[in-house]
């Protein structure tokens, strides 16, 4: 064999260089960190919208929390974020593991299911509240099921077309992480438990749960996320009513800088919800074991 028929050894890849990561910190920066910083300013400040903001130390903070409703709107905030991981979860699991497979017509039912993934939560919000509403909506002429078909008229109710309108958008968004991670499961651990005699239910929670596992953390947290800070369902399904039965911390902060034109409270309400959210998804994460997460073969 010739010198020039020898195979050259490959050099190592290189890797990209810090200067590919500045687009991103810009924007980060940008969008992100500079509004925050000035939302924890004002927080400490009196302003109205118009006028010169006045720091008035904690004099927001010490309104918020002699204001019940604050309390109230957070444990809102949590009762739906928790209400939402219970619904949504076991729902896109199912859903998940059953679009990975190689049903007939899987692909095109698949399709149809993951619709609402691509409306805008205010569009799906107008498209529900004129369809559950009691004049001309659905409930009125099911007044056997949904009685006086006033679903906006009680917290119980209000609150159960919260839990189900979010999760009739973003369960085909979790559907899809689960989709992945199941298709990504290696088939021999499947052959190997069905020599074993393991039956399909068997297979399901001895080998496709434990290896969803990673995705079933990766997507909680992603539900806890979403669910404290959402804001626009609220705005065109309840507005925050009957009362205050509905109105979450983010609607609360609306309500706060927007329409009481409060920017200083609204500020510190915008402040206390990110520790709040940011608090939550550290438990979680510490709890699952998140930061420790290793490889169970998904991607392979």
């Amino acid at each position: 064999m010739t010198s020039s028929t020898v195979p050259r050894p490959r050099r190592p890849a290189a890797r990209p260089g810090v200067a590919w990561t500045l687009p991103a910190v810009v924007f980060f920066t940008l969008f992100a960190l500079v509004p925050l910083l000035l939302v924890a300013v004002l927080a400490f400040t009196d302003w109205s919208g118009l006028d010169t903001p006045h720091f008035n130390g904690l004099g927001n903070w010490r309104t918020l929390f002699a204001d019940p409703v604050l309390l109230h709107s957070v444990w809102l905030s949590v009762l739906l974020t928790l209400l939402g991981v219970v619904v949504q979860t076991p729902l896109s699991i199912a859903l998940g593991v059953w679009a990975a497979g190689r049903q007939r017509n899987r692909a095109v039912l698949s399709a149809i299911f993951f619709v609402p993934l691509l409306l805008s939560a205010t569009a799906v919000s107008v498209l529900w509240r004129a369809l559950l509403d009691p004049n001309f909506g659905i409930p009125s002429e099911l007044g056997w099921l949904f009685g006086d078909g006033n679903l906006f008229g009680k917290q119980s109710t209000a609150i159960g077309v919260l839990v189900f309108v979010a999760a009739w958008q973003f369960t085909p968004l979790h559907t899809l992480i689960y989709q992945g991670a199941a298709r990504a499961i290696p088939e021999v651990l499947y052959q190997a438990a069905a020599i074993d005699g393991a039956g399909r239910w068997r297979q399901f929670f001895h080998v496709t749960l434990p290896q969803l596992r990673n995705s079933v953390i990766t997507s909680v947290i992603l539900m806890i996320v979403g669910g404290l800070t959402t804001f626009d369902t609220v705005l065109i399904l309840t507005q925050g009513g009957p009362g205050t039965d509905t109105t979450i911390t983010a609607y609360y902060m609306y309500d706060k800088a927007f329409k009481s034109f409060d920017y200083g409270t609204g500020s510190a309400v915008a402040l206390l919800l990110v520790l709040v959210a940011t608090l939550i998804s550290l438990v979680v994460v510490r709890l699952s074991g998140y930061d420790r997460m290793t490889g169970t073969q998904e991607g392979i």
